[in-house]
C-alpha cells in the first residue's frame, strides 16, 4: 500500500476530499476545519490526567494508511431476527437488509450516512457532531470528522415504535489500514428503537486501526436502546468516542462489549439535558495478553430530577491491563439527581493490572450520587469446588468468568445477541 497515505500526510486528506461526490459544502468545509485542528493538535501523553496509567507509545499513527476505495467484501452476519441490516466493509457500505414498507411509510430511516447527508442535509447537518465526548481523545476525535466516509444513519419520528431490533456492522480487512465508522441515532419524541452495533475485523491477526463514533440522542420521552460489540482483531488498534444524551423524561440505555482489540481506548459522556432523564452505561471488557483497554466515562447532569447509572466489568489475563476513569458531574440547577457509577475488575492473572479512578463533581444540593471500585480474584472456594469435581483449571475459571459477566449479558435484552456475546466470549478463552 501507498505509504504516501499515511494518516500523518496531507495527501491521505487531499486524496479523501476528491473522493467526496456530490458532498454539500458544508461537510467539506466541516472536514477541512477538522483536518487542521488535528494536525494542530499534540498526540497524548502520560502526565496529562486524562491520559493517567495509559500506555501511550503505542498510540502514533505513522504506519497506518488510508484508502478510500472499496476494499474486500465481507459476509453478512445476522445476529438475530432484525428489522432491517447495513453492512460496511472498510468504510464502504457493501449491502445489507432494507426496512419494512410498514417503517419506511412511518418515516423511518435507517441507511449509510453518506446517502442521508445527500437524501437529508438538513437534518442530518442538525445533529452531525454536535455531541462529541471531548473527554481526552480530541486529536483522534477531529481525525474521525476529517476523514470519515460512512455509517449509520438512524432516524425514528414522533411516536413510532421499532418493535425489531436494527443491526449494523463494520469489518476491517485491509492489513495497515484504517476505518472511521459513525454512527448517529435520533430519536425523537415518544419513539422507542434499539441498534445493534457490531465491529470486527476479516482475520484475527490482521494490524489496523480504527477511529469510530456514535452518537446516541433521545428527545423527550423517547426510548433508545444501544449495544455496541467491539470485536477487532488482536493487533488493532481502537478508538471508540461515544455520546448519549437524554432530553426529557427519555431514555438513553447503552452497553458496550469490549473482547477484540490490543490497545483500545474507550470514552462514553453521558447527558442528561431534560427533567427526569435517564442513562443507563453498562459494559463488559475481556482483556488477554498484554492487551490494554483503557474506558474513560463522565454522567454529565444539568438538568433536574435525571437518573443515571453506570456499572463497568472486567475481566483481566495474563498480562492485560484495563485502566476505568469515571466521572459523575452534577450542574448547579439539577437538582435530585439520583446518579450511580461501580467498575468491578477481576484478575486471573498476578500479572496483570486493573486502574480504577471513580469522582464525583457535584454542584448542587438535593442529590444521590455514590461510586465505588473493586479489584479482586476469583474465589478460592469456589474455584476449589469446582477442581475437585474434575472441571480443568480453564475451564473452571471460564464458568466463573460467565458468571461474573452474566449480569450485564442479561440487560442485552435479546437472546441471540446475548448468545452471540457469549460466544464471542468463549472463543477468545479457547485462544489462552
Amino acid at each position: 500500500m501507498d505509504k504516501s497515505q499515511s494518516l500523518l500526510g496531507d495527501a491521505v486528506f487531499e486524496t479523501h476530499l476528491k473522493s467526496l461526490r456530490d458532498m454539500p459544502d458544508w461537510l467539506i468545509e466541516l472536514k477541512k476545519e477538522a483536518w487542521v485542528r488535528y494536525k494542530a493538535l499534540p498526540f497524548p501523553v502520560r502526565k496529562n490526567e486524562m491520559w493517567r496509567f495509559a500506555h501511550v507509545d503505542g498510540l502514533a499513527l505513522d504506519d497506518f494508511v488510508h484508502d478510500d476505495t472499496q476494499g474486500k467484501r465481507e459476509c453478512e452476519l445476522l445476529i438475530c431476527d432484525c428489522g432491517a441490516d447495513l453492512n460496511f466493509s472498510d468504510d464502504a457500505h457493501v449491502g445489507g437488509k432494507t426496512l419494512s414498507e410498514e417503517l419506511a411509510k412511518a418515516g423511518v430511516l435507517f441507511m449509510p450516512l453518506e446517502l442521508a447527508i445527500r437524501e437529508h442535509p438538513e437534518l442530518v447537518r442538525k445533529h452531525l457532531f454536535e455531541r462529541m465526548p471531548d473527554m481526552g481523545s480530541e486529536k483522534y476525535q477531529a481525525l474521525h470528522v476529517a476523514l470519515f466516509s460512512t455509517g449509520v444513519f438512524l432516524y425514528v419520528p414522533r411516536g413510532v415504535q421499532v418493535e425489531l431490533p436494527l443491526q449494523s456492522v463494520h469489518s476491517a480487512t485491509r492489513e495497515g489500514g484504517s476505518v472511521f465508522p459513525h454512527t448517529l441515532v435520533v430519536a425523537e419524541e415518544g419513539a422507542s428503537v434499539t441498534l445493534f452495533d457490531i465491529f470486527r475485523s476479516s482475520k484475527e491477526n490482521i494490524r489496523h486501526f480504527a477511529c469510530a463514533a456514535a452518537d446516541i440522542y433521545a428527545t423527550a420521552g423517547a426510548n433508545v436502546r444501544y449495544r455496541l460489540v467491539q470485536a477487532w482483531s488482536g493487533n488493532a488498534l481502537a478508538f471508540h468516542l461515544n455520546s448519549a444524551t437524554a432530553g426529557a423524561q427519555s431514555v438513553v440505555d447503552a452497553i458496550t462489549i469490549n473482547i477484540g482489540g490490543a490497545h483500545i481506548r474507550g470514552e462514553q459522556h453521558g447527558r442528561i439535558i431534560g427533567k427526569g432523564g435517564e442513562v443507563i452505561m453498562n459494559s463488559l471488557s475481556l482483556a488477554r495478553g498484554k492487551q490494554e483497554i483503557d474506558q474513560r466515562t463522565l454522567q454529565t447532569h444539568d438538568a433536574e430530577d435525571g437518573h443515571s447509572d453506570l456499572l463497568y466489568k472486567n475481566v483481566l489475563l495474563d498480562q492485560a491491563h484495563t485502566i476505568f476513569s469515571g466521572l459523575i458531574r452534577v450542574a448547579e440547577g439539577a437538582q435530585r439527581t439520583d446518579a450511580y457509577q461501580t467498575n468491578r475488575n477481576l484478575l486471573l492473572s498476578p500479572d496483570a493490572e486493573s486502574d480504577s479512578l471513580p469522582g464525583l463533581e457535584i454542584l448542587a444540593n438535593d442529590v444521590k450520587c455514590s461510586h465505588g471500585s473493586s479489584t479482586g480474584q476469583l474465589d478460592d472456594e469456589q474455584l476449589f469446588y469446582m477442581l475437585a469435581r474434575g472441571i480443568p483449571r480453564r475451564q473452571a475459571q471460564e464458568l466463573l468468568v460467565f458468571g461474573f459477566f452474566e449480569e450485564i449479558i442479561a440487560k442485552i435484552g435479546n437472546p441471540h445477541m446475548a448468545d452471540y456475546v457469549r460466544q464471542l466470549l468463549q472463543d477468545s478463552f479457547s485462544l489462552q
